[in-house]
């Protein structure tokens, strides 16, 4: 007898973490980098970090749910067949992204580049550092990861301005808008960036919010890339005036040359704010989810696209 629902998954590895399914359901392995292997699947779950590459092949299927492993989909309206359903990673990659978030701060005031530094020429060099704590620490993004961030800041006693695209109050938190920003950017001294990409966010991060920033700030960033003018934050950083801590680059992957790797003041991790042990049950538990409530006929978490 025929399945009642195929869930194709791009790794060994995830099939078996999902673990038992209901009766009715096949899983099947499908890495995308080929023709798919059955005409209908019900669920695909594209490689992670590949998305815009594997999009494409949708074409050649019938599918209910296109399941991304990822936050981000900005670009994947353009690519979607117009009567799919994409739904993205949301809680998935927050704790991750969180910790890393600030990882980088941390890593930031305290200096610990420097040391890293020192430690492989064998010298001995104690510095007095910047602390996180008594910060004044802006939020640039309120969403998932911008409420993962304030629960992991919350013992470290900094004072907090979360900033999202419009004012609000939520659970008794004032929340501004981003039309707030040039009353609140003087007194940033340091920026936790987590918006999403898109035509809205696009370089919303530019020379003028640069310049609003105090002497000596810190830009951490871990939405996309593309939140920050890079010639702009080059230029900041390059004088001194900004550091900056970014997970996330435009252009992605930040070629050899760019002066970004050279910058003093900069560190730049390779967009691995999700990939930690973290996602691997997260990624599982959130597929599972999809497929019980498909195998029921109610509709899927997460539909950011189509539905």
């Amino acid at each position: 007898m025929s399945a009642n629902l195929v869930v194709s998954v791009p790794t060994a590895q995830l099939a078996d973490d999902l673990g038992p399914l209901p009766e009715g359901v096949e899983v099947i392995q499908w890495a995308m980098d080929g023709p798919p292997p059955r005409s209908r699947i019900d669920i695909v779950v594209p490689p992670y970090m590949s998305l815009a590459d594997a999009v494409p092949l949708l074409d050649q299927v019938e599918t209910r749910l296109v399941q991304s492993q990822s936050i981000g989909y900005d670009g994947i309206g353009d690519i979607l067949p117009p009567t799919y359903t994409f739904a993205n990673a949301s809680s998935v990659h927050e704790t991750s992204t969180a910790e890393l978030a600030v990882a980088l701060a941390l890593a930031a005031q305290r200096q610990i580049p420097a040391f890293v530094h020192a430690q492989a020429e064998g010298r001995w060099a104690p510095e007095r550092a910047a602390s996180l704590a008594d910060r004044r620490v802006l939020l640039l993004g309120y969403g998932g990861i911008g409420k993962a961030i304030e629960a992991r800041l919350a013992g470290f006693e900094v004072e907090l301005t979360r900033v999202a695209s419009r004012h609000r109050e939520e659970d008794g938190v004032t929340i501004h808008g981003v039309d707030e920003l040039p009353d609140l950017l003087p007194y940033a001294e340091i920026v936790m960036a987590s918006l999403p990409g898109g035509d809205a966010t696009r370089h919303l991060v530019d020379d003028g919010f640069l310049a609003a920033l105090p002497d000596g700030a810190l830009v951490v960033n871990v939405g996309r890339g593309p939140l920050i003018d890079t010639d702009a934050l080059v230029d900041h950083a390059g004088r001194g005036r900004i550091r900056a801590a970014l997970d996330v680059t435009d252009p992605e992957p930040l070629p050899p040359a760019h002066p970004l790797w050279s910058t003093e003041g900069v560190l730049v991790v390779p967009h691995v704010g999700g990939a930690s042990s973290a996602m691997r049950p997260r990624i599982a538990r959130l597929v599972r989810r999809q497929i019980e409530r498909m195998s029921r006929g109610e509709a899927p978490l997460n539909v950011v696209l189509g539905g």
